[in-house]
C-alpha cells in the first residue's frame, strides 16, 4: 500500500513568492481564495513545468538559507508574526536571524533621523532601556542615528529588539553597523523580506518601513526632519491604526520639523517616558501582557516585568488610596493632589503590569493577584 505524502505548505508558499511577477499583494489574494498554498499554486494557471521550476527555486533558496543559518518563515505558518497579516501586501516569506520569539511581546518602534542630535540620541537610548527593562520589544531599522541608539539601548538592558532591514538579513546596512547587526542577531532578531545576499537598492527602505509599523503596537518618532523616512513609518502606522506619537523639539530646528509636524497633525505628544507606557497600555498586546494572558496567535503573551512604585510616587499614592476600596478615576483626582495627566499615567503604568484592574465601567481596584506576586 502506497501513501501519499502531504504537500510541504511552507515550500509551496515560498514557491509562490519565487514566481516572477507574483508580488506579496497577489500572493495574499491567492491565499484568501485558496488558503492551502499547494492548491493556490496549482490554481495560478501555470504549466506543470513552471510549477516544478518554482518549487525547485524555493527548495534551493531554503537550502541556501539553512546553510547560512537563516530561518525562513512563510505567511501560512502559525509562527509568522501576526501583525504582518494586517498589511495589504504582507511578505509571503520573511528571513530571520536570531530569536523569532522577540516578535511576541508588546512592541514599540523607536524611529527617527539618521542625522540625530545628541539630545535625540539620548532620548532614544533612554527610552529603549526603559522599555527593555520591562520586557517590551524595541523595533527599529538599524540605520544610523535614532535607530542605532534604540537597538543599543535595548541590548544594554538585555531586552528584546528587532532590526528590520532593507537589505538581505545577512547584509548589515550600513556596513559600519556590522557589530551591532551581529549583536542583535545573537541576542535579538534581525528580519527582512528580502532573501539573503540582497544589497541596498532604491525603494527597499521605504518598503521595509511598513514592516516596522506592522510589528509595533506603538510608533514613536523621536526626532525627524521634514523628509525623514520615519514620517513614512508614522503614516503607515496610522493606516494600520497603530498609536503614533512624537517627541517634540525646538521650533525652527531642522531635525525637529518632522516630529513637530506630526504633533501638530494629531500624533500623541511624548513629554516623558511614562507617556509611552500609557499608550502601550491601551493596545491589545499591552493589555494581554499586563494579565500574562493569551495572545491572538494562541501563545501566552509574556508578562511584563513589574516595576514596584516608589513610596510617595503618583503610583504609590494611587495604590495607597485604592487600599481603602475601588475608586473611579474622577474620585482619584478629587482625593489626590495630582494633575489629571499624573493620575492617567499612574493608572496606565499600574494597569500595564497588573497591579490594578479597570473594569468596563471604569472602576479601578487593586489586583490581589498582582499584589501577592509583588510580595513574593
Amino acid at each position: 500500500m502506497t501513501t501519499t505524502r502531504a504537500p510541504d505548505e511552507s515550500l509551496h508558499t515560498l514557491a509562490l513568492a519565487c514566481i516572477p511577477g507574483v508580488g506579496p499583494a497577489r500572493v495574499r489574494k491567492l491565499l484568501e481564495r485558496h488558503p492551502v498554498a499547494s492548491e493556490a499554486l496549482a490554481r495560478l494557471g501555470l504549466g506543470e513545468r513552471e510549477v516544478q521550476a518554482a518549487l525547485a527555486t524555493a527548495r534551493s533558496l531554503r537550502d541556501r538559507c539553512a546553510a547560512r543559518g537563516v530561518d525562513v518563515v512563510t505567511c501560512t505558518e502559525a509562527r509568522y508574526p501576526q501583525g504582518l497579516h494586517l498589511l495589504e501586501d504582507p511578505p509571503a516569506a520573511i528571513f530571520t536571524l536570531g530569536e523569532l520569539a522577540c516578535a511576541r511581546p508588546p512592541a514599540v518602534a523607536l524611529v527617527g533621523s539618521r542625522h540625530a542630535t545628541s539630545y535625540g540620541r539620548h532620548v532614544a537610548r533612554d527610552f529603549a532601556r526603559g522599555l527593555a527593562a520591562r520586557g517590551i520589544c524595541v523595533v527599529s531599522g538599524l540605520a544610523a542615528g535614532i535607530d542605532a541608539e534604540a537597538h543599543a539601548g535595548a541590548l544594554d538592558e538585555g531586552g528584546p529588539t528587532i532590526a528590520v532591514q532593507g537589505t538581505g538579513v545577512d547584509v548589515p546596512y550600513p556596513r559600519a553597523h556590522a557589530a551591532l547587526h551581529a549583536a542583535i542577531a545573537q541576542r535579538g532578531l534581525v528580519l527582512s523580506e528580502l532573501p539573503p545576499g540582497r544589497t541596498a537598492h532604491p525603494g527597499a527602505f521605504p518598503r521595509r518601513n511598513r514592516l516596522i509599523a506592522a510589528l509595533a503596537d506603538v510608533i514613536v518618532v523621536v526626532e525627524a526632519g521634514p523628509r525623514s523616512g520615519a514620517l513614512i513609518t508614522a503614516q503607515l502606522g496610522r493606516d494600520l491604526e497603530r498609536y503614533v506619537a512624537a517627541v517634540p523639539g525646538p521650533i525652527g530646528v531642522e531635525s525637529s520639523l518632522g516630529a513637530n509636524t506630526l504633533v501638530r497633525d494629531g500624533a500623541h505628544i511624548i513629554t516623558a517616558f511614562d507617556d509611552v507606557l500609557a499608550l502601550l497600555a491601551l493596545t491589545h498586546r499591552g493589555r494581554e501582557a499586563m494579565r500574562g494572558g493569551v495572545a491572538a496567535d494562541g501563545e501566552g503573551t509574556p508578562a511584563l516585568a513589574p516595576i514596584a512604585p516608589a513610596s510617595g510616587s503618583p503610583e504609590g499614592e494611587v495604590l495607597a488610596l485604592l487600599a481603602h476600596g475601588p475608586r473611579f478615576p474622577d474620585e482619584l483626582l478629587q482625593a489626590l493632589a495630582l494633575s489629571p495627566r499624573a493620575v492617567g499615567v499612574a493608572l496606565s503604568t499600574l494597569a500595564l503590569d497588573g497591579t490594578v484592574t479597570i473594569d468596563p465601567s471604569g472602576l479601578v481596584r487593586r489586583s490581589d493577584g498582582a499584589l501577592s506576586r509583588r510580595a513574593t
